[in-house]
């Protein structure tokens, strides 16, 4: 087992995890951004784009545990840094041209062959960045309370990124938050290959295809799955609703940056407090209370009026407090899991592939499911009805607290304590 091959300081720490940044950068507009850029500004069908979110990121979600192999076939050679950089051209071509469709795209057939190729990069380079990065973080430490600083690290700077990608269109438009993009691209990658610990990458037990699901394998991690994925629909409904909600429901939409901003600082602010209360009674017990106090606060959010402003802030901050659990536990829980199976630093590239894949598959459904289910149920984004805002609180607000509520349950059963 790699036991902390090399000091986890500040430096190490700080230079491992602002790559998390950029990351954000890229995967929170993707999320929140798009659908309403290409519905609402260009003018695609609201199940469309939907629709288009979803075939896309099935396509992608299915060729991430490929990626993790092949990433473990080659690590011994290439390391993590490799992969990292091989990842850098297309998340930059596939993320300008997103948000940038040329002018001449005037057609329907066009416009989603642009939306569609402009995502394949995308999601690529993303996908291969993500695996690449956390099974770099994995193999470096499997101590509990280093992986928990570790994991916190990476996920405050993916927070203070998503923060940054809430505020700034309010600020400085799509344009300024692309050259945010860029710049913070740049800097981060070097910072990360020049700087950042490396631990030594052994080959797997055999290169044979079947280690892509070589992880299913350990019950551990089947149940640590099982939760991940539950839970991260129930989070990934509202990000995908979030605009819609504020705009239409709350009729709020010049705070609606400014929500996200609240929610993703509380969550930056928890996450020293989790990681203590994951290192004095054990990262499942702490995920599992946090799970607890996001339904109770989350439901409230079924109640609102339009123009409840200071209730709709106060259920942010604390619904994100809750995030902030969401974000360093579970992956620092894969970091034990991984360690508790005898997969340090030879096999993390299989785990994270299926990780990343369940990653992608909350996503794609929370977009594949709930938009048309929305366009179904009579919500028109900006024209809404009194049926649509029912149906559109009922996606926002109740279904997401009945996904969580069943992932708490799995797990308060699943064997996580004494990872």
């Amino acid at each position: 087992m790699n036991t902390n091959p090399t000091p986890l300081t500040a430096q190490a720490l700080i230079a491992y995890g602002l790559f998390a940044l950029p990351l954000a950068l890229l995967a929170l507009p993707v999320y929140v951004q798009v659908p309403q850029l290409y519905s609402a500004t260009l003018g695609m069908p609201l199940a469309l784009v939907g629709t288009t979110l979803l075939a896309t990121r099935l396509l992608d979600a299915c060729a991430d545990p490929l990626i993790g192999h092949w990433m473990d076939r080659v690590a011994p050679a290439r390391g993590h840094a490799g992969f990292v950089l091989m990842s850098l051209p297309a998340m930059l071509v596939g993320y300008l041209a997103l948000f940038n469709p040329p002018v001449m795209v005037s057609t329907e057939t066009t416009r989603v062959l642009w939306f569609v190729v402009s995502l394949v990069l995308v999601y690529l380079g993303y996908s291969m960045a993500m695996i690449a990065h956390g099974s770099w973080g994995a193999s470096l430490t499997q101590h509990r309370d280093a992986r928990a600083r570790l994991t916190s690290m990476r996920e405050g700077f993916a927070l203070a990124g998503v923060m940054i990608a809430s505020a700034l269109p309010a600020i400085a438009g799509l344009q300024g938050l692309m050259i945010a993009f860029v710049i913070t691209l740049a800097l981060a990658s070097l910072l990360l290959l020049r700087a950042a610990p490396r631990a030594e990458v052994r080959p797997a037990s055999d290169g044979h295809w079947s280690e892509i699901i070589a992880p299913l394998r350990q019950a551990r991690f089947r149940w640590l799955l099982a939760v991940f994925a539950v839970n991260g629909i129930a989070a990934a409904i509202p990000a995908t609703l979030f605009l819609f909600f504020a705009t239409d429901k709350l009729q709020l939409p010049s705070q609606a940056g400014w929500f996200l901003v609240a929610y993703f600082v509380s969550a930056a602010l928890a996450l020293p407090g989790w990681a203590k209360v994951s290192a004095a009674i054990g990262e499942s017990r702490a995920w599992l209370f946090a799970m607890l106090v996001s339904i109770g606060v989350f439901i409230w959010a079924a109640q609102l009026d339009a123009g409840a402003l200071l209730p709709f802030a106060l259920i942010c901050v604390l619904s994100g407090a809750a995030l902030g659990a969401d974000l360093a536990l579970p992956p620092a829980l894969l970091a034990g899991v991984i360690a508790a199976a005898g997969d340090s630093g030879k096999r993390e590239g299989a785990y994270f592939g299926l990780w990343t894949f369940a990653t992608k598959m909350n996503l794609a459904l929370a977009a594949g499911i709930s938009l048309p289910l929305l366009s179904w149920l009579g919500y028109v984004p900006g024209q809404a009805s009194e049926a649509g805002l029912r149906g559109l609180v009922l996606a926002y607000a109740v279904l997401p607290c009945a996904l969580k509520l069943a992932a708490a349950a799995l797990l308060w059963h699943a064997p996580l304590k004494d990872v």
